[in-house]
């Protein structure tokens, strides 16, 4: 049985931001339309250089032009089962769970074993499609990235200046007839962070009950880009799993109770998709999974 509790919850102030000051004041496009002073994803190279490279992301993957790559063998999950309690904090551009540094990942042809830090969340309006990343031009509700650094760094603003300091593992949602009762916790508590910077702690969740089983987590596409808000530092090794996580179309919605830094309701917080390139798309097949498990 899962316990869960809500330990405290916890106001703090928000930033009050200058009408004209571009810097920390990005936004979307969705909150345009009320707050005419924000710096809108096309002009985000006005508050980071970075987001006007050459490798930033959310992409679009084209599946007939992605790549087999028998170097992409199943991760090896540590903490994932693991009960933990974590922070659940509105930012104000998106809904973020703090996590346990135990909780770390290795294999998939990372480089470097890597310690979690968070995830977070992007969607849409209404339960409409809201996700980053596109496949084959599909755009998905809702987009989870769960974002590790390597384990020699202290921070994600120090992982992110080595080319491959972050690894992000994006999983996508589909709707789905029948609510699903592992994310009833989370989403109970969202009433309770619908302002910007307000917390919620939440006890006895895992990493596992919000995402797909390990066995289907072998099918994946991979490729180098960038964290997708500024400063969009292009220093993520991107892991996207072909299994999705099912939600009913209330249980999107009712992300859309929480509301932007600039009181907006919180609806189609992503980055539109960004230009490859030239970059190659990697495809996991999960061939090597039987014989990696005996």
């Amino acid at each position: 049985m899962l316990y869960y509790c809500l330990l405290h919850i916890t106001q703090i102030k928000t930033h009050t931001h200058k009408a004209c000051s571009v810097e920390g004041n990005w936004c979307y496009y969705s909150q345009l339309q009320w707050n005419h002073t924000c710096t809108a994803p096309v002009l985000w190279g006005l508050v980071s250089q970075t987001c006007n490279g050459r490798s930033q992301s959310p992409v679009n993957i084209v599946t007939r032009k992605v790549l087999p790559d028998e170097r992409l063998t199943p991760f090896h999950f540590t903490g994932y089962k693991e009960t933990f309690y974590g922070s659940l904090i509105n930012t104000g551009h998106s809904v973020q769970l703090n996590l346990p540094s135990s909780i770390q990942i290795k294999g998939g042809n990372l480089d470097d074993e890597y310690k979690a830090i968070q995830f977070h969340l992007h969607w849409g309006k209404d339960g409409g499609r809201g996700s980053e990343h596109t496949i084959d031009g599909e755009k998905f509700p809702m987009e989870m990235h769960i974002v590790h650094i390597k384990e020699e760094y202290d921070s994600l603003a120090e992982a992110s200046k080595d080319s491959t300091g972050v690894a992000v593992l994006g999983f996508f949602f589909q709707e789905s007839e029948s609510a699903n009762e592992k994310y009833d916790h989370l989403i109970s508590a969202l009433k309770y962070i619908s302002q910007p910077k307000t917390n919620v702690t939440l006890l006895g969740v895992s990493l596992d009950m919000f995402i797909p089983s390990e066995i289907n987590r072998t099918k994946y596409f991979r490729y180098n880009g960038s964290l997708t808000t500024p400063d969009c530092a292009e220093a993520v090794v991107w892991t996207l799993f072909e299994s999705t996580i099912p939600l009913s179309r209330n249980q999107l919605a009712a992300f859309n109770q929480l509301r932007f830094y600039d009181g907006q309701k919180m609806v189609n917080n992503y980055r539109p998709v960004q230009p490859l390139n030239g970059r190659e798309v990697y495809y996991a097949s999960g061939q090597l999974a039987l014989v990696s498990s005996v």
